[in-house]
């Protein structure tokens, strides 16, 4: 995955006690390889890419937004945000108490051109930005209101908490060509294949199969922002027919890795 053989930079995390309004805006021109240290926030954050590709990881799984995708992140997650090449990243801070509505646990989510326009209008106002029945006010509104409604998209990526199936998968992200069948690693977990199968599908609610399908697809990301070919990605992650990778990024995203414009 994209933190794999990286020399990363650390980036300083804001030192705020509290968000001075409802909605705290960050803009970041990010190097690659910029790195947050593992922290949490009592407040709700949600980032997006204009360019890049952002990483976000927790104890419970991954989560990749390319271009024009975010990343929800609740208050009180332990996270950390690497970025593999050079990113544009844009943040919305929201207090806990203007987001009772969304559900638990992070969630990358398709960001509309209405969202990236108001948040753009809002990474412009001051820090303090007027309250009541003013025009900024009813700005942050309509914001809440459209990431309400934003749908969530299959950038994430599950991780088991049961110890050897971790292991397995850490193996797994280190070395996404990785081909041992089920049974292989059944055996070298010292279980039989039926009982990886359960424990795969309670740990992560993914089969073993669909799993490592979307683990390679999503490792495939980082290829094709360095600016490699379809093909080139493809191989790369374990794919020996780029129309199979073709057919398996849309089936699976939505759309193709062409139109993602890395």
């Amino acid at each position: 995955m994209p933190r794999n053989g990286q020399t990363l930079n650390p980036r300083p995390i804001p030192m705020l006690e509290r968000l001075p309004r409802p909605l705290y805006a960050r803009a970041e021109s990010l190097s690659a390889g910029s790195w947050t240290s593992r922290h949490q926030h009592d407040w709700v954050q949600f980032s997006y890419a204009i360019s890049g590709v952002l990483g976000v990881y927790t104890a419970e799984g991954s989560y990749f937004a390319p271009p024009q995708w975010g990343v929800w992140i609740p208050a009180g997650v332990e996270h950390e945000v690497v970025t593999s090449m050079r990113a544009e990243m844009r943040s919305v801070y929201v207090r806990r108490e203007e987001a009772q509505w969304a559900p638990e646990g992070c969630r990358v989510l398709a960001v509309t051109p209405l969202v990236r326009e108001l948040i753009k209008q809002f990474c412009q106002l001051p820090v303090e930005y007027a309250e009541g029945d003013s025009p900024e006010a009813r700005l942050v509104q309509v914001l809440l209101d459209q990431l309400q409604g934003l749908a969530e998209v299959g950038f994430s990526l599950p991780l088991p908490q049961h110890p050897r199936l971790r292991a397995l998968c850490d193996r797994l992200l280190e070395q996404p060509t990785q081909s041992d069948t089920l049974g292989q690693w059944a055996e070298q977990l010292n279980m039989s294949e039926k009982t990886l199968t359960r424990l795969f599908q309670r740990e992560t609610g993914l089969s073993f199969r669909g799993w490592r399908q979307r683990m390679r697809l999503l490792s495939s990301l980082s290829v094709l922002e360095q600016g490699a070919g379809v093909t080139e990605a493809a191989l790369g992650c374990g794919y020996d027919s780029t129309s199979a990778y073709i057919a398996a990024f849309k089936r699976l995203f939505g759309f193709t890795p062409g139109s993602l414009g890395l």
